[in-house]
């Protein structure tokens, strides 16, 4: 089975990093969990909600790249899925040089055969179907994983098999909200 992954909030838990840069870039004290709420929508959306100018974008992802690369770590029983995999493939919104950092501190990026970082390869961003497009020319891919309706709506759209992590209240053909049972329901099931 070949899988496309998202990476913030789908492999590594990033929200808590992500959250705390928010607050910090937005000078204000914010609820947090207002905020996590905003970002799993996408960030665009929380710097509209927030009225936060999008020039202040690139300082974001500085906040963000300092922050999840000391409090970022990945879902628990993810490599026993990752291993279970003949193809796992990342497409991110992230910047490759951060995903490639935290994949090597905790011995992951063995798992993966290909990072694409939306962004950097000038594709644009998710929920637009190019960067799944060109991941589905090269690899046939199977089922995609990810934690926001932006993940799993170009797959959707192109026909492929969706597994939502940790959020029930988006559309999917499964939900899941941990690895542990990953295996036993994704690799068995036969309508996937």
């Amino acid at each position: 089975m070949n899988i496309l992954w998202d990476f913030d909030g789908t492999l590594f838990d990033t929200y808590p990093a992500l959250v705390e840069g928010f607050v910090k870039l937005s000078e204000r004290d914010l609820d947090k969990a207002e905020v996590l709420k905003w970002l799993k929508i996408d960030s665009l959306t929380a710097f509209k909600h927030y009225g936060i100018d999008e020039s202040k974008r690139p300082a974001y992802k500085d906040i963000d790249k300092r922050y999840s690369k000391e409090f970022s770590t990945p879902f628990e029983h993810l490599e026993s899925v990752l291993s279970a995999a003949d193809h796992n493939i990342i497409v991110t919104h992230r910047d490759r040089e951060s995903t490639l950092f935290l994949l090597e501190k905790f011995s992951l990026e063995k798992y993966f055969s290909e990072i694409v970082s939306v962004e950097e390869q000038g594709f644009n961003r998710k929920p637009h179907t190019a960067s799944y497009e060109y991941v589905l020319k090269k690899y046939n891919i199977d089922l995609v994983v990810g934690d926001r309706e932006l993940d799993l709506l170009p797959a959707r759209k192109l026909g492929i098999k969706t597994v939502a992590f940790q959020n029930p209240d988006i559309e999917a053909d499964l939900h899941l909200d941990s690895y542990d049972e990953f295996n036993s329901i994704v690799f068995n099931k036969k309508s996937l």
